[in-house]
């Protein structure tokens, strides 16, 4: 695969931005290529500018859910952009949406729009912290909450690769002192952390991926969501679900309707902005009222609302509410799965395939994850390798062997095949 601009690209990038790129993630670190420079994309294909055309499985990772320049969405936008960018003042679609999201999400009766999934999850601790009084939080390693200094704690995504254990330079020991760790899926520690430990007291909230994705796409064992739920209302503890990922990825209610488990907040991004910058904190008004203006938990965006994203995020969740949508996509996603899982069987791989609902990760050299330390034995190098030989063939998958892959309601069953044969070629080459 020719890719003679996109590194010409590249070269000029780094020459005046960190790595050449904006995100860790997008720099390939360790796969042995220079990052891809994206022209375009139409339904589940994106094309670069050397002009390769690539099925892509990272879909922006995860908002896409309708693939990429869906007619609807990129109408209803231009609509919208025509009649101004940002205002900076209130607007009406973004009270339709808020209106939209409430009615869907069951334990959700007010949200509060920003800009990007670190914000969401930043404003859920401050406002947990400033609705109990409490200091502390917990987290549970693996999970990924966004860059901000409490939850950059041996967290999954891209900042593995830099520091599995700890965190990040620039960040303070104190910012850390009150976030407590636990393993995912460790229902008896953490359980008797609630049931034994004076601390349980201080715990403001708990905040979990109910769907982990960013250490690979690991499901809640059974009882271990309904135990968080338990153990923070017995202490008054706050539970946070961080949806960024899983709303309205995994159901129409996301993973807590899936579960059916009721948060006391919820974080939303991704697909709720179709595309856009657009993400959310939502749950009890009892609790939402906390923030200003109406309370003293301050937060605050210049472009939160922005009406062009919030319109992209209207149009998405239109059509994802039609009847049959996620039959359809689930069925895709099943199709895929069981393909893969037919060609680890076949060649006796040594690798496996986890998916909820639209998201999957396929796990080279270990055959179940349920934590990050098992996540952490995955063959890496193996992964570099199958991530080139998807790339030539014209697969794009997610550039990093612990995140999830994506599928849209774009999707061809030619596509998917194709994509199934290739990495069954992978395998019988490789194995």
């Amino acid at each position: 695969m020719l890719r003679v601009q996109s590194e010409a690209i590249y070269r000029k990038a780094c020459a005046v931005i960190p790595g050449g790129v904006n995100s860790p993630v997008r720099a390939f670190s360790g796969l042995g290529l220079s990052p891809l420079i994206v022209e375009s994309g139409a339904g589940d294909q994106i094309k670069d500018v050397d002009g390769n055309v690539l099925i892509d499985y990272c879909l922006s990772w995860g908002p896409l859910i309708l693939g990429h320049a869906h007619p609807t969405v990129v109408k209803g936008v231009s609509e919208q952009l025509a009649k101004g960018s940002s205002f900076g003042i209130a607007t009406e679609i973004e009270q339709r949406l808020a209106e939209k999201i409430v009615h869907l999400i069951p334990s959700l009766e007010k949200i509060r729009f920003v800009s990007s999934g670190t914000e969401a999850t930043m404003t859920a601790l401050r406002l947990a912290r400033g609705y109990t009084e409490r200091p502390k939080i917990i987290k549970l390693i693996g999970n990924y909450h966004g860059h901000h200094d409490a939850l950059l704690v041996q967290a999954g995504s891209g900042v593995s690769s830099l520091n599995p254990l700890a965190t990040s330079k620039g960040i303070h020991a104190g910012a850390i002192a009150d976030t407590l760790l636990f393993s995912f899926n460790d229902t008896a520690a953490i359980r008797s952390f609630f049931q034994s430990n004076p601390m349980a007291g201080q715990v403001a909230a708990v905040i979990v991926e109910p769907v982990a994705g960013n250490m690979g796409v690991v499901p809640p064992e059974p009882g271990f969501l309904e135990m968080l739920r338990e153990e923070t209302l017995r202490v008054g503890a706050l539970l946070i679900f961080d949806e960024v990922m899983t709303g309205f990825r995994v159901g129409l209610q996301g993973a807590q309707g899936l579960y059916g488990i009721n948060p006391d907040l919820t974080c939303f991004g991704k697909v709720i902005g179709g595309g856009f910058p657009v993400a959310a904190v939502g749950g009890k008004a009892a609790i939402m009222d906390h923030l200003a203006p109406l309370g003293q938990v301050y937060q605050a965006g210049t472009l939160s609302g922005n009406p062009v994203a919030m319109r992209a995020g209207w149009e998405t969740l239109c059509q994802i509410e039609q009847p049959g949508f996620y039959e359809d996509l689930f069925r895709k996603t099943e199709l895929l799965v069981k393909k893969i899982q037919a060609s680890i069987k076949k060649t006796h791989a040594k690798a496996c395939v986890q998916h909820v609902g639209s998201m999957l990760t396929l796990f080279l050299g270990v055959e179940q994850v349920r934590n990050k330390q098992e996540a952490a034995s995955v063959d890496e190098q193996q992964f570099a390798k199958m991530f080139r030989f998807l790339l030539e063939k014209g697969i794009y998958i997610p550039p990093a062997s612990q995140e999830a892959w994506f599928l849209s309601s774009a999707h061809t069953e030619v596509h998917i095949d194709f994509t199934a044969e290739a990495i069954s070629e992978f395998f019988e080459k490789n194995v």
